[in-house]
């Protein structure tokens, strides 16, 4: 219902500067780079731009589910999907009491389900739990999915049933000849295009930069290795103490990590993944890890916690997709078929206008 906000209480502030707690670290080499964009993202934090801002935010979010619905029926996809909901675990009374606080004014606002969960009763939901919490809120409306690349082949397969081809290339750069796009490849060919879509996540703005195209941009990076595991979790269990999620997946019990600013692109640095493993393992049981090494992926972050979607202004044909920070799985479909109204003209509402690339050129 609200994006990830900036910290904005003097306390918190100085607590991710000092580089206490495991929910955002950073380098201090990439500060100068991204110094611009965490800046205004700052700014749009502030309690009245960000009001104005969840507003926007909330009817993208809002069409998600039964965006993804549809592409699921006519994927036949619905085996990826568990709907029992996300549970958020305290081992903080406080800490649990400021978050049922926030839970009830999410039902009473927005009419968002869930429910309070003392330490018996989240033991009785999770069995595989070892450990006394404070207690948990269920939001109990939430879908997982336990193999996010499963479902994205799915939805290519019914992309390719209906007409569509896939090609799997590294493009150089883009030119602009005298009408429609070339796409330069690595291998030496060229694609010739009318219209042109960048949806290349935090890659987008290097693609564009030679453009004249300039997007500031807050590229957070996230860690998640699997363990094995003799049972898995209901549903994701967040453990906010330890600032990490424990998820069953396909692959075993996923481990993952908040959010780490770093040089874009550098070498992986996952501190806050063994800084979590030990908490985790008081909490629940993981067994050996299955790969020799944690995934690493870049969360491609806006300064206003909007996505970036329409088009370039004075570049016919040159259309963004990108930006939808730690919600681009959840929000694909949506801003695609925002994004396809849009290039055919049948998108005017507020929604659009505030996602346009230009409110930042």
């Amino acid at each position: 219902m609200e994006p990830y906000a900036f910290l904005r209480a003097p306390l918190d502030v100085l607590r991710l500067a000092l580089g206490f707690g495991n929910d955002v670290r950073y380098h201090l080499a990439a500060l100068p780079s991204a110094a611009l964009p965490l800046a205004l993202y700052y700014l749009n934090s502030a309690p009245r731009r960000y009001r104005t801002i969840s507003a926007i935010y909330r009817q993208l979010i809002g069409r998600c589910g039964a965006d993804h619905d549809k592409l699921i029926a006519e994927a036949g996809a619905e085996h990826f999907f568990s709907r029992r909901g996300y549970i958020q675990m305290h081992r903080d009374a406080r800490e649990l009491d400021a978050d049922a606080a926030q839970a009830e004014r999410y039902t009473k606002d927005f009419g968002v389900q869930s429910h309070i969960l003392n330490n018996q009763a989240l033991r009785r939901e999770e069995p595989c739990l070892k450990k006394d919490l404070a207690g948990a809120v269920h939001w109990q409306e939430s879908r997982s999915c336990a193999d996010p690349g499963g479902l994205v082949a799915a939805y290519a397969a019914l992309f390719r049933h209906r007409g569509g081809n896939l090609l799997e290339e590294e493009v150089q750069s883009l030119t602009q000849p005298a009408s429609g796009w070339h796409a330069h490849l690595r291998n030496g060919r060229r694609l010739s295009s009318e219209n042109v879509v960048i949806a290349l996540g935090a890659w987008s703005p290097s693609l564009l930069k030679p453009l004249a195209v300039s997007i500031p941009m807050v590229r957070k990076r996230g860690y998640h290795s699997h363990y094995q595991a003799d049972r898995l979790p209901g549903r994701p269990l967040f453990d906010v103490a330890a600032s990490a999620l424990y998820f069953p997946m396909r692959q075993g019990r996923r481990l993952t990590t908040g959010a780490e600013i770093a040089r874009f692109p550098s070498a992986k640095t996952p501190r806050q993944l063994a800084h979590a493993e030990p908490m985790a393992r008081e909490a629940i049981d993981f067994g050996e890890a299955v790969e020799p090494e944690p995934w690493a992926g870049w969360r491609p972050c806006m300064p206003d916690m909007l996505p970036v979607a329409g088009a370039v202004s004075e570049k016919p044909g040159l259309w963004c997709n990108f930006g939808h920070g730690h919600q681009e799985f959840t929000l694909g479909p949506t801003s695609a078929r925002l994004l396809s109204e849009l290039v055919h003209g049948r998108a005017q509402d507020k929604v659009s206008q505030a996602l346009s690339p230009g409110r930042y050129l």
